[in-house]
């Protein structure tokens, strides 16, 4: 009881500035989800009227009379853009990654490439798009607007996150792992692919949903590399569409029609991302439960 009876009640004042403070971040909360709940408020309001069976079965027609189409082709090009580019950025982000932990650690060279990792990650979206045109488009390396070239200039925007991400959770893995298997007489290639990547698993599937997630919205690589195509094509040797560039091109219309079916489009878009982020957080969950 003594022990207790020496130790101070809190002031008036310091109850005063704690309730102040509560109450100054609260607002600040609330401020901040403001933008967020109109757009989430317009996007529902203004897309789900399009929605329909026709409206995501049928590809756009470009008439600006009569049945506009729907949004099939977008959605199918976004998806094999998207994976291509998911292809090319993960295993480099990864490798990278693991050349960053386990080899280079603090060396000259890593240190270099973390700064331009860092570097990349802050370069605005449309030069990634306007590097591939200068590059591959007027080059005319494989033709001029096509599907690949947009991969490619979402795996670059992708693959500082990847790497960033790969390489905070590869340091999370507990280095006695790695030292008991380099005892037991294992090769480090073997240690990295037996031993740490299956421990790191979870994060890294979560980093890179995260960087999915980020290239599927992005519309700036798309407009100097694909160009747009409203046929349905599974050719990444051609023009494609896509749901940003749908989105760019319908919402500029004087057709209420074609503009209602940008919401949609735009709906469609913010769905297919909160899907990635919500399985990119769950498995992190997961994985700290485990």
């Amino acid at each position: 009881m003594s022990a207790l009876a020496s130790i101070p009640q809190i002031s008036a004042r310091r109850r005063r500035t704690d309730r102040i403070m509560r109450g100054v971040l609260l607002a600040g909360a609330v401020i901040a989800l403001i933008p967020l709940v109109l757009i989430l408020y317009y996007l529902l309001k203004n897309g789900l009227k399009t929605w329909s069976g026709n409206f995501f079965t049928t590809d756009p027609t470009g008439a600006f009379f009569g049945n506009q189409g729907g949004i099939r082709s977008a959605i199918l090009g976004s998806l094999e853009i998207v994976a291509l580019a998911t292809l090319i950025a993960i295993p480099i982000g990864i490798g990278v990654a693991l050349y960053l932990t386990e080899y280079g650690m603090e060396g000259w060279f890593a240190q270099t490439v973390r700064y331009f990792v860092d570097v990349m990650t802050g370069v605005p979206s449309i030069m990634f798009g306007l590097f591939i045109y200068i590059v591959l488009v007027t080059a005319h390396i494989g033709g001029g607007f096509t599907a690949w070239k947009g991969s490619v200039a979402l795996a670059l925007l992708m693959l500082p996150i990847v790497v960033r991400s790969a390489e905070v959770v590869l340091l999370l893995v507990p280095s006695g792992l790695r030292e008991a298997a380099l005892a037991l007489g294992a090769p480090r290639w073997r240690v990295i692919f037996r031993v740490v990547l299956p421990t790191a698993a979870p994060g890294l599937v979560t980093g890179s949903l995260l960087a999915v997630a980020r290239g599927m919205g992005e519309t700036a690589p798309l407009l100097f590399t694909v160009s747009t195509a409203f046929g349905l094509t599974g050719n990444l040797g051609a023009q494609m569409n896509t749901l940003p560039f749908q989105i760019y091109t319908d919402i500029q219309s004087p057709n209420p029609a074609i503009v209602a079916r940008a919401w949609g489009a735009g709906l469609t878009l913010v769905i297919l991302v909160l899907i990635l982020n919500v399985a990119a957080r769950t498995i992190a969950r997961r994985s700290r439960m485990a």
